[in-house]
């Protein structure tokens, strides 16, 4: 099979395409024929070795780790799942290798794809969807009526967030550019904030809850925000902020850890039309790695970077 690997960190030309063996699955493990992948900054930053105590220093080591496909072999143990099913789901950090035609991942991280949903779609959905469902429903169980303040609420985790909210009832002020203000909109945010003229001070003690996907704002300037008994969520892990957040308190860090109860619900909303992932450009695996090295260079587009091996 052909696979996006690299042999050490480092800079992108470490990236190749090669013709690797089929992985084998283990314990809890499948192995899934890739229909689709998603890249996200985490993909080239563990590449780069930002996140080497997490992403291990075994090699050579895979690309990518949002995926959808058709299960091709279970392992042992694996009950819930099995041949031909469609998926959709993630790969461990250390696993990683969802740009390539195979992909193994834990059963744990994989949910079944909504039969109306395309495998792109699924694929651009998995983490960033899993991340704003962990925040805004299992960690701040936020409901109709609330407040919340998401910012970049037009990037990959924002987007997804803004539809969750609106789902849930809450009413959502947003931050993006000025040029994202139809846009943000029309995606169901209701006061849409220009990020270089936010002015904290007008939202004093204004929301039950502040989700900060573009790490635009300290722990403190959170807190003049919240109403007394709100929380924030964070997932740009700055230094302060891991200390912060490890103290009591009411401000978190979030992480796309995939739950079954996530991505059950994810599916629902993807099925039901409450969730519309934004693709921008779609890829064959032949063309992945100058098109993730172009993403890493001049940022997102309006949507995710889909690849497609098959």
């Amino acid at each position: 099979m052909k696979r996006v690997q690299y042999l050490h960190y480092g800079a992108s030309e470490e990236l190749r395409l090669d013709e690797v063996t089929p992985p084998d699955v283990g314990q809890g493990q499948i192995r899934v024929q890739v229909r689709a992948a998603a890249a996200n900054p985490m993909d080239w930053k563990i590449r780069r070795g930002e996140m080497q105590l997490l992403s291990g220093f075994r090699f050579p080591r895979g690309l990518g780790h949002d995926f959808a496909g058709v299960v091709e072999a279970v392992g042992p143990g694996v009950e819930r799942l099995k041949e031909g099913d469609e998926v959709f789901g993630v790969t461990s950090i250390r696993q990683a290798g969802a740009f390539a035609e195979y992909v193994v991942a834990d059963e744990t991280n994989v949910g079944l794809k909504p039969p109306s949903i395309s495998f792109e779609q699924a694929a651009a959905s998995a983490i960033v969807s899993v991340t704003a469902w962990n925040a805004l429903v299992e960690k701040a169980r936020l409901s109709a009526g609330q407040s919340v303040l998401i910012t970049g609420c037009l990037g990959g985790v924002g987007r997804a967030a803004v539809q969750i909210a609106h789902m849930r009832g809450a009413n959502i002020v947003g931050s993006c550019s000025a040029s994202g203000r139809e846009e943000a909109l029309a995606l169901g945010v209701g006061e849409v904030v220009d990020y270089r003229a936010f002015d904290i001070a007008s939202y004093q003690h204004r929301f039950d809850v502040i989700f900060d996907t573009a790490g635009a704002l300290s722990l403190s300037q959170c807190g003049a925000m919240l109403k007394r008994r709100g929380m924030s969520l964070h997932i740009v892990p700055t230094f302060a902020k891991l200390i912060g957040c490890l103290l009591p308190s009411r401000h978190h860090l979030v992480f796309g850890n995939p739950t079954q109860q996530s991505l059950a619900g994810v599916a629902e909303a993807l099925e039901r039309g409450q969730l519309v992932p934004a693709i921008g450009r779609i890829v064959p695996l032949s063309g992945a790695i100058s098109a993730v090295v172009e993403l890493e260079r001049t940022g997102f587009p309006k949507g995710k970077l889909v690849i497609v091996p098959m």
